[in-house]
């Protein structure tokens, strides 16, 4: 017998460990022969990271399709793996060194590449046990890692090939720079923070006109929140049709502090709406700034070092073409070192006292901020390694453009489109040690040699040298003769952004470059599941690399699915303190509950509002089929071989075998259409309405009756349908099905685990028996509703009227009247030509049924509770609809909190609807 309650904490781990015995995950599991294969790769996690809830929605629903297919026969391959992460994962070891007073140059690159590797050893990947206990059915025996020997390979061929086809190249560009951990990074990882700061107005000279700061002809005004960078503006830009600046174009104004003349240019960039029309234009420290630069030949000087300190005494750029005063060499000797914020004091002070200061104002505006270092980031020009990404973009535009690869939701392409077609590009170079180094090496000249390895790089070296007659032959020829080659070259120091091998994953997981099975078996893959916020930055990036390299998509369908928000639509924030942790919902309510929850609220499109008692209540969902599945035991149900849905005679077996079809059909449909939260829906209502509350309802008085034949047929077919009902969910709650699978064995072992069991293809339909009884739970349920809003007490019997009734519904009042008696519990059944007064009404079909309301309650009282109800509603609704009215709320509010008062005033509308009508209704009975 089935335990009275199930215990996740104990079942779980156990089924876990039976999966892992027998197999079941592995590559080609539970294939029928010559089966087409279903393969995803998983977004790998970071080594660094713990299961949050966007991963626990990601994997869920990869877990489903992959449940799904493998059920349905097909080659299933889900490959896992991490990610090295770069940045987080050099942080964790440095952390852990500066606890014992270590820095990462004390022991030097290999000695702490061998750190990193002990604390990966030690400590990394947690999270990838963390997915096996949400029930992830990886084929965890080929789990990769992107910095493994096979991996690296491929980076570094990539790589190589790339270079030599001159598609990734060095060059001098403007990148986001944290100055607290000394290194380029992604724009994915930087947050952009809210912040009160200031707009300082700055007066630049006009050249050749004595400065006057009450005479503006004399000067033109420019605004900045950030005054340190003034140091290297090279422009002042205007718009050109801007009539005020129409004369200054082409004219020079004198940088304070500086002493440069820079040219007043025309560039739309400028918004003559916007502060004064005219903006210091600074290439080595603004985005945009470097575009207007390169349109109009500006210099770009760099004025901070890579800690974001002023540096101008030795600053070649910087003092190139000035002839500075005494004065503004004392100005230099004092901001040259100084941080830049503490610059920007100095620098403030020093143009108001000359004049230059116009005005201050407070200005909250967005600071972008490196996510791990925590700091501003820099718009800095440095050297770096960059893959020309526009070229490499085309045919993955093309392959989307062509419909070879879709989006679904569809509306994702058009972000795509965005992205890549104004695609910049692509720099890999980070200035750090933990990653893949980069395949180049510099001879004593800078000439930079690009190979797989050090040895084919020093070859071309000596070619290079010895046959070019240069001041470097003999010199290399000197190092050869005494056997110095290792001092010929020097490696570069960078390793490759963390991006650039997680866009070969598709196809570097599966053995490229070399030519192994599972590439040609495996590749291309099927479906990419993934969050919005990397489509660029990994999807894009797959889709350019498996062009180029594999000439084929790696994936014909990109499902990108929504945010999960807290239970007001809130993003989940530390910061915020409503970060809701899967592991211990799991912990609390077990991993069937949580996913069940999660694929129910995943709508295409529709960010997930997760409230944990959304997760209890679906628990409760688990426990309703666990207890259906008790109950069907107690009364004798079992597995019987020889049962057949076509030979079944009782009309509610013939109508939940109907049900069961067609709930069968829309659970496939909905997972096949990426609709998961429909295929879960269409599973929820045939479990928990028709076959838990309807179906075995109306068995009880089968199995209590003296009709031997009609037990055994309902035994069987109870059976039959719990087991279907265990496949159609177990995609979804793979744990509790699983074991229920195990233990509805009967007298003989099942043939397979259900998670390789054939997945359900039903035709059994009977039109007539679904009418029927559908018609009977119709009427139960519309008599019920009825009663629950009239507030009739549940222990009143009432009479029914039924009011035009023809000969099919008389037949069928007279076929079901004991259920109806029974299940509605009304008393007397009779037939009237109309309505008989103050009687409540439920239409259906061609008949009307009546519920005399004037002997099942007290109407003055029950009149006055609903008048008092409707006025309290109404009270919200006013409440409501003046908040809502209010323009300043509307617009200062959080998005979420608008959308939930939005929310409750249309509840209390529908509510207020629902009482009027029952206030109509008792009014007419009284």
């Amino acid at each position: 017998m089935l335990e009275k309650t199930y215990d996740a904490a104990s079942v779980e781990p156990k089924i876990a460990e039976r999966w892992e015995e027998a197999g079941a995950f592995k590559a080609g599991a539970g294939a029928r022969p010559g089966a087409e294969t279903f393969t995803i790769v998983i977004p790998p996690p970071n080594v660094t990271g713990s299961l949050h809830m966007g991963h626990a929605l990601n994997n869920t629903l990869q877990d489903i399709m992959v449940r799904f297919e493998r059920m349905r026969g097909k080659d299933v391959l889900w490959q896992p793996g991490m990610d090295h992460a770069g940045i987080a994962t050099q942080m964790v070891v440095e952390r852990q060194l500066m606890e014992r007073q270590q820095h990462r140059r004390d022991l030097g690159r290999d000695k702490f590449i061998d750190k990193v590797w002990e604390w990966k050893a030690e400590s990394g990947g947690a999270i990838m046990n963390q997915l096996k206990r949400l029930g992830a059915s990886c084929d965890w025996s080929r789990e990769r890692f992107t910095m493994d020997e096979g991996l690296s390979k491929a980076v570094i061929e990539v790589f190589v090939a790339l270079y030599k086809q001159e598609l990734i190249y060095k060059d001098k560009r403007l990148v986001n720079w944290d100055p607290k951990l000394l290194t380029a990074i992604s724009d994915l990882e930087v947050e952009q923070v809210e912040t009160n700061g200031n707009l300082w107005h700055f007066r630049y000279p006009i050249e050749g006109v004595t400065f006057d700061a009450d005479d503006p002809s004399t000067y033109i005004t420019v605004a900045t929140t950030r005054p340190e960078t003034m140091l290297g503006d090279t422009g002042v830009a205007v718009h050109p049709d801007d009539e005020r600046y129409e004369k200054l174009v082409g004219k020079k104004v004198v940088l304070p502090i500086v002493g440069r003349r820079i040219p007043v240019v025309a560039d739309e960039y400028s918004d003559p709406e916007k502060g004064t029309g005219a903006v210091k234009i600074t290439p080595a420290h603004d985005f945009n700034d470097f575009e207007v630069g390169k349109r109009h030949k500006l210099a770009a000087i760099n004025i901070l070092t890579v800690e974001a300190a002023v540096t101008l005494k030795e600053n070649e750029d910087f003092l190139e073409g000035l002839t500075p005063t005494d004065m503004q060499r004392a100005l230099w000797a004092e901001l040259d070192g100084l941080d830049r914020f503490e610059a920007r004091k100095l620098i403030v002070r020093i143009m108001e006292e000359g004049g230059f200061l116009a005005k201050v104002e407070p200005h909250r505006h967005t600071v972008p901020h490196g996510d791990r270092g925590g700091v501003p980031i820099e718009p800095f020009l440095t050297d770096q390694w960059y893959v020309d990404a526009k070229t490499l973009a085309k045919p993955a535009i093309a392959s989307v453009r062509e419909g070879r690869t879709n989006f679904v939701p569809k509306n994702w392409e058009k972000t795509y489109f965005e992205w890549m077609e104004n695609i910049q590009p692509w720099c890999v170079s980070r200035q750090l040690w933990w990653g893949h180094q980069i395949p180049a090496w510099y001879g004593p000249d800078g000439q930079v040699f690009v190979e797989k390895d050090e040895e084919t790089a020093l070859e071309a070296a000596i070619q290079h040298y010895i046959a070019h007659e240069g001041p470097w032959k003999a010199w290399v020829e000197e190092k050869l003769e005494n056997f110095e080659p290792g001092a010929i070259l020097t490696r570069d120091e960078d390793v490759l952004d963390t991006w650039f091998s997680s866009a070969l994953w598709p196809f570097s997981t599966l053995g490229w470059p070399d030519k192994t099975p599972e590439l040609a078996r495996y590749y291309p893959t099927s479906v990419l599941v993934t969050g919005f916020d990397i489509i660029f930055f990994w999807v894009a990036r797959m889709m350019m690399m498996g062009m180029h390299f594999m000439e084929e998509e790696p994936f014909h369908t990109v499902y990108v699915h929504a945010l999960v928000r807290d239970k007001s639509g809130a993003k989940m924030s530390k910061s915020k303190g409503n970060v809701i942790d899967p592991l211990e919902l799991i912990d609390e309510y077990g991993a069937d509950a949580l996913r069940f929850t999660l694929t129910i609220m995943a709508a295409q499109g529709r960010d997930v509002k997760l409230d944990p008692a959304r997760v209890a209540g679906y628990r409760n969902f688990g426990t309703k089929l666990w207890n259906a599945t008790r109950f069907a035991e107690m009364n004798g149900a079992a597995r019987d071989a020889d049962f057949r849905p076509e030979n079944a005679k009782l009309a509610v077996n013939r109508w939940i075998l109907t049900e069961l079809t067609r709930a069968a059909g829309a659970v496939t449909e909905g997972i096949g259409a990426y609709r998961f939260n429909e295929a879960a829906g269409a599973a929820y209502r045939f479990v928990w309405s028709l076959f838990c509350d309807w179906y075995l309802e109306l068995l009880k008085p089968v199995f209590a009756g003296e009709d031997e034949a009609a037990k055994a047929e309902a035994r069987a077919c109870a059976a039959y349908v719990l087991d279907e009902i265990y496949k159609l969910l177990h995609p979804m709650m793979p744990y509790m099905t699983e074991e229920l699978w195990a233990h509805t064995a009967g007298e003989h072992e099942r043939d397979d685990l259900l998670a390789l069991t054939p997945w359900p293809e039903l035709a059994f339909e009977d039109v007539e028996a679904a009418a029927d009884i559908n018609w009977l739970v119709d009427l139960v349920s519309g008599i019920r509703s009825v009663r629950a809003e009239m507030n009739v007490p549940p222990a009143a019997i009432a009479p029914l009227i039924a009011v035009g009734a023809d000969e099919a519904t008389r037949a069928r009042i007279a076929r079901h009247d004991p259920a109806i008696r029974r299940l509605a519990r009304v008393g007397e059944l009779g037939f009237a030509g109309e309505a008989p007064k103050g009687s409540a009404q439920i239409v259906l079909g061609e008949a009307t049924f009546c519920l005399p309301l004037g002997d099942l309650i007290d109407l003055s009282a029950e009149t006055a509770r609903l008048e008092k109800e409707i006025a309290r509603t109404a009270g919200e609704m006013q409440r409501l609809e003046k908040k809502l009215g209010n323009d300043k709320f509307v617009a200062n509010a959080p998005e979420e909190i608008v959308a939930a008062e939005r929310e409750k005033l249309a509840e209390f509308a529908h509510a207020k609807g629902k009482l009027e009508v029952a206030l109509a209704r008792v009014r007419e009975a009284g």
